[in-house]
């Protein structure tokens, strides 16, 4: 049952998460023949979600580290309020550049989802508790709804600001329990505390929506 349950975040958190690189391969490719076009979404999503797939795996490793987890939690849930505080914003994605060949397409969404998908190989890495098999599978299962959903996610994400709060509470969770399994923190402060393994993850979720919401103020 843990591992349905963290299959289904991991699903979760891709789509969510994916909105931007949705609209990335949506752009990249609008000025390239309808057959070209379908062939040039398609390698180009696998090759990204591909690199993905390793980044995630490598991060999971990277994480045993002492005091790497506590990072990566500090920039998850900086993610998480940057997520919830852009929700139903208009993002300027007008600097993709549009291509003109199915190998400029390509090479455009990897290297865009690249360096946008630090907060899905963050979230996925996580929530996954070491499960190579469950990321993978994730991960795999996601691919179909971010190619045939290249424009809908973005535009679902803007319309519907629930989305964005579900995907910003996940990302917070996620935090706060990196935070709690990191072997440095764990040793300096936590000592191992089911109290605070606890507490600490769910504490998170209010504390990311009201600094969200002061992060929106500040910038009206």
């Amino acid at each position: 049952m843990d591992s349905l349950i963290i299959f289904i975040e991991i699903v979760l958190i891709n789509v969510l998460l994916s909105g931007d690189n949705a609209i990335v391969i949506a752009m990249a490719s609008g000025q390239l023949p309808p057959e070209q076009r379908k062939r040039a979404v398609w390698w180009g999503a696998m090759a990204a979600v591909g690199l993905r797939c390793v980044l995630t795996v490598v991060a999971i490793k990277l994480l045993q580290v002492p005091f790497l987890q506590a990072v990566g939690a500090l920039l998850l849930f900086y993610i998480a309020v940057k997520l919830l505080a852009e929700a139903g914003g208009n993002q300027d994605m007008h600097t993709v550049k549009k291509a003109k060949t199915i190998g400029q397409a390509i090479w455009t969404i990897v290297v865009a989802d690249f360096v946008m998908s630090l907060d899905n190989v963050l979230a996925i890495a996580a929530v996954a508790d070491g499960d190579i098999v469950l990321i993978l599978l994730g991960i795999a299962l996601s691919i179909p709804m971010i190619i045939w959903g290249s424009q809908m996610l973005g535009t679902l994400l803007h319309k519907f600001p629930a989305l964005s709060y579900i995907g910003a509470a996940l990302l917070a969770y996620a935090a706060g329990g990196m935070l709690m399994h990191d072997p440095g923190m764990n040793d300096l402060l936590f000592h191992g505390s089911k109290t605070l393994a606890e507490a600490i993850p769910l504490m998170c979720v209010p504390l990311v929506i009201v600094l969200a919401i002061v992060k929106k103020k500040a910038v009206l």
